[in-house]
């Protein structure tokens, strides 16, 4: 059994040590949510409180432009934010565009992949992926006139076949953190002609993505979980270069133009990732996501990977150790390090009465259903702020709820609307 001076000792060797103060975090609380929103960065509040009283504040519509003292230069922040973001990506700042949600980047990139693939008529998605990925892909099949086709996620690939457009994938399972291998996947849909896109919502800032070495065709990702840019901010769409120059979106709005203050009638796409965009960039938003980025400053991802990997692994083990199988707990995140996301989940018939039972304990996970299967508790591992103390701490806390039957108190019996 690990103690907690073994636990103090691998966050002292932790190749992240000192990162949590990057972070601020409320006392007496052990936060593993963040795979459904990641903790506050230092410093975002003090970049919000800039960008309001001086860049709005003062500069009014002037901030559009560069400020002559500095600041400002909206128009601009979508490049900043994509030249940090891009080695967490493993691809280049120029193919990264931001500024609208996830579900309608997925409806620009969905559309752009089957425009490229005319004489194809099925898009393949998988049937436990998140349920916006699904609801999106039945709108463009929809919309376009083609087939929605679901696949069996244990081999997506067997339902390419030669009329496919694109195989659609979430890279990290949401409910359980199985992960794909990205580059094996996307080379045996290329192989069978079929385009493939990414859904990185649960993987870029815990686990090592690299599109440009996998060759895939087309990404998107949120940017609240991992990489702590607040809720609701915006998503990222990366196409890969081969493909910008055919590519058409469906949104074409103004900002997407070639030349949007010239003001003409026809809409003449900008060049390269640019003409992904729409509307005007969320600013705000925008300005917070670069402000939370500087928690990545100096961090590299074998060393995200590696604490993630340690944080799970101690949690899984001591699952395994201190509940058994009696407790009714079932880990249903694969315990294969090239399997595995950055979260670990258990399937319980009160997996909802455990979360809320822990959160009032101050360890704060999530809830999702399953269908008819029995619910799943989620725990994310965010690796730059938590501690393998944390994962001690935390699992004590589950025992004394599941000893004390406190996830049986009847209130729970009714979910909360976010659950």
């Amino acid at each position: 059994m690990t103690s907690r001076d073994e636990a103090l000792a691998l966050d002292r060797g932790s190749a992240l040590a000192g990162m949590r103060g990057r972070f601020d975090l409320p006392p007496g609380v052990i936060y593993l949510d963040g795979n459904s929103l990641g903790a506050l960065p230092v410093g975002v509040a003090d970049r919000m409180a800039e960008v309001l009283h001086d860049e709005w504040g003062r500069g009014l519509i002037r901030s559009w432009n560069a400020l002559p003292d500095g600041g400002g230069d909206w128009m601009g922040l979508s490049a900043r934010v994509a030249r940090r973001l891009a080695p967490l990506l493993g691809v280049a700042a120029a193919d990264v565009h931001l500024g609208d949600s996830t579900s309608v980047t997925l409806f620009k990139t969905m559309v752009a992949a089957a425009r490229l693939r005319p004489g194809r008529r099925v898009l393949v998605i998988e049937p436990s992926t998140f349920p916006t990925d699904g609801y999106i892909a039945e709108g463009v099949t929809d919309l376009l006139g083609l087939e929605l086709r679901w696949c069996d996620p244990a081999d997506p690939v067997a339902a390419v076949d030669e009329d496919t457009a694109l195989l659609s994938l979430t890279h990290v399972d949401f409910r359980t953190g199985a992960m794909f291998d990205l580059a094996t996947v996307t080379a045996a849909a290329h192989e069978r002609g079929a385009l493939v896109q990414w859904d990185l919502c649960h993987s870029t800032g815990a686990v090592p993505v690299d599109l440009t070495t996998a060759d895939a065709d087309f990404a998107v990702g949120c940017t609240y979980k991992y990489l702590n840019g607040g809720p609701g901010s915006p998503a990222f769409a990366w196409v890969a270069p081969r493909h910008q120059s055919d590519l058409r979106q469906p949104i074409t709005g103004w900002i997407g133009h070639a030349t949007p203050f010239a003001m003409s009638r026809e809409h003449v796409p900008a060049a390269g990732i640019a003409r992904m965009a729409s509307g005007t960039p969320p600013v705000l938003a925008l300005a917070t996501l670069d402000a939370a980025l500087d928690a990545f400053e100096g961090v590299t991802i074998a060393a995200l990977r590696a604490t993630s990997l340690s944080l799970t692994d101690l949690f899984i083990r001591l699952l395994d150790e201190r509940l058994g199988t009696g407790a009714g707990v079932e880990i249903v995140t694969p315990r294969e390090h090239d399997r595995r996301g950055s979260q670990v989940s258990f399937r319980h018939p009160q997996a909802y009465g455990i979360v809320q039972a822990l959160i009032a304990r101050g360890v704060i996970g999530d809830f999702r259903d399953d269908g008819d299967r029995p619910g799943i508790a989620r725990f994310g591992f965010a690796p730059l702020y938590v501690r393998h103390v944390d994962v001690l701490d935390a699992v004590d806390q589950l025992v004394g709820v599941l000893e004390g039957e406190e996830h049986l108190d009847p209130s729970y019996a009714t979910r909360n609307r976010v659950t």
